[in-house]
C-alpha cells in the first residue's frame, strides 16, 4: 500500500499540482473519517493529546508528503529521492537508540543491509540531473519530518483513535500545506476518470488502510523495527512500475530487492531476551 504512494504520484501528475493534490487528499480523507467516527461514536482526543497528535501529523503527512512531491514535481530524480527518504530506518534507529529505544546486533545489521538492498535498487536510476539545493533540501527535510513525526507519535501519543486522531491529523496538515499552495501553485486540477482514481487509491488505500496499519504496527513494536519495512517500498515500486508503466527491472534492482527482505527480516526479528516496548506500554 505504501509503495503504491510513489506510482499514484507518477500517476496524478499530468492532472494536478502536487500540493493541491495533496490537499484534495487530506480533505477527502478528513470526511471519510468524520463519516466513520460519527456512525461509531468514536472518542475524540482531548486536551494536550490534541497538539501531540498534530504535530506528529504534521511531520507525517504535510512535510513528508509535501516534501517528497514537490522535489519530484521540481524534478528531482526518483531515484534519489528514493535513497534519500529511506535513510529512515537508519535515523529513526540511531535517534531512537539515544531515546533509549535499544535493538540488538542483529537488527542494527538487517538496517544497514536493507538500506544496501535499497542502493542495489535505485543503482540504475540514480542520476545528478534535476539535483538542486530545492530539491535536494526538500526532500531532506521529508525524510527528517517523517522521521521526527513517528519517533513522536510512538512517544507522546501512541494509542488514540484512528478516525478522530486522523481528523486531528490531517486538519494540521491541510493549516500547514495552504499556505504553501498558494504561494507556489495556481490549483491547477484536470477533472479526468485518471485523476478521479489516484485520488480515491490515495483516500481510500494509502491513507483508510496503509497509513491506519502503520499506527497500528508503531503502537506494537519498536519504530525502528517498523520503518524498516519501508526498505521494501523502492522494490514493490520498481514492480508496480513495471506492470503499470513498463519500465525496465534489472538484474541489480531484482538483487536488491531479496537483500532489502533479508534485512527486513533481521530487522524485525526480536533481540533474545528483548521486551517489547510498544507491548509493555499499552499493557
Amino acid at each position: 500500500m505504501w509503495a503504491s504512494g510513489f506510482v499514484v504520484a507518477k500517476y496524478a501528475a499530468p492532472y494536478a499540482e502536487p500540493l493541491t493534490f495533496l490537499l484534495m487528499r487530506y480533505t477527502a480523507v478528513i470526511v471519510l473519517m468524520l463519516v466513520l467516527a460519527m456512525l461509531a461514536g468514536a472518542p475524540w482526543p482531548r486536551g494536550r493529546q490534541v497538539l501531540h497528535i498534530a504535530v506528529a501529523g504534521v511531520g507525517i503527512h504535510a512535510c513528508y508528503l509535501g516534501g517528497v512531491w514537490t522535489a519530484v514535481a521540481a524534478g528531482m530524480p526518483s531515484g534519489v529521492a528514493a535513497l534519500v527518504v529511506n535513510l529512515q530506518p537508519v535515523l529513526t534507529a540511531g535517534i531512537a537508540g539515544l531515546l533509549g529505544e535499544r535493538l540488538g546486533k542483529l537488527q542494527v545489521g538487517g538496517l544497514l543491509l536493507g538500506f544496501s538492498g535499497v542502493v542495489l535498487v535505485v543503482a540504475n536510476k540514480l542520476t545528478t540531473s534535476g539535483i538542486t539545493v530545492l530539491t535536494l533540501g526538500l526532500t531532506v527535510m521529508a525524510l527528517l519530518t517523517i522521521t521526527a513525526g513517528t519517533l513522536y507519535q510512538k512517544r507522546f501519543c501512541p494509542e488514540f483513535d484512528l478516525r478522530t486522531g486522523q481528523i486531528v491529523q490531517f486538519g494540521a496538515a491541510i493549516v500547514v500545506t495552504l499556505p504553501f499552495a498558494f504561494a507556489f501553485e495556481s490549483f491547477r486540477v484536470e477533472w479526468a476518470p485518471q485523476l478521479f482514481g489516484a485520488l480515491a487509491w490515495s483516500v481510500f488505500g494509502l491513507t483508510g488502510a496503509g497509513v491506519s496499519l502503520l499506527y497500528l504496527m508503531l503502537r506494537r513494536g519498536a519504530a525502528a523495527q517498523v520503518t524498516s519495512y519501508f526498505y521494501l517500498v523502492p522494490g514493490i515500486t520498481a514492480l508496480m512500475a513495471l506492470a503499470m508503466f513498463g519500465e525496465t527491472l534489472g538484474l541489480l534492482a531484482i538483487a536488491g530487492m531479496a537483500v532489502a527482505v533479508l534485512g527486513v527480516a533481521l530487522a524485525t526479528r526480536r533481540a533474545k531476551g528483548a521486551k517489547d516496548s510498544a507491548g509493555a506500554a499499552s499493557a
